[in-house]
């Protein structure tokens, strides 16, 4: 009994962490900018492969295969906000700015303020 409650739960894990890998492969595609593009790789994406990877610990029935799972899914997220940061900084030395972008749209659309 105990054994389906954790393969459920990985089934659902599994499911949840391809929605958010996908959600974010679908963001790095279909925005228009770094930033957004950014934004989209750093939220969905390591909570996507986070919870494949706890996913993968819980179906293996091995407790040092989650420990490690999970200690990975705790490493994608403090690491993920420092390289988004590091890469927007080094985006904008470049000479990529993104209030340039907003006044441009504004201009099509024909707004002012």
């Amino acid at each position: 009994m105990m054994m389906q409650v954790l393969q459920i739960l990985a089934a659902v894990m599994l499911l949840a962490g391809s929605f958010f890998s996908l959600a974010a492969a679908i963001g790095l595609v279909r925005l228009p900018d770094l930033f957004t593009r950014m934004h989209a790789a750093s939220k969905a994406g390591p909570v996507g492969a986070g919870l494949l990877l706890v996913a993968a610990g819980i179906y293996s029935g091995d407790l040092a295969v989650l420990a490690r799972s999970v200690a990975g899914f705790f490493f994608l997220i403090l690491t993920t906000p420092i390289s988004a940061h590091l890469l927007a900084r080094a985006s904008i030395i470049a000479g990529n700015n993104p209030q340039e972008h907003k006044l441009r749209n504004q201009k099509k659309s024909g707004k002012t303020g």
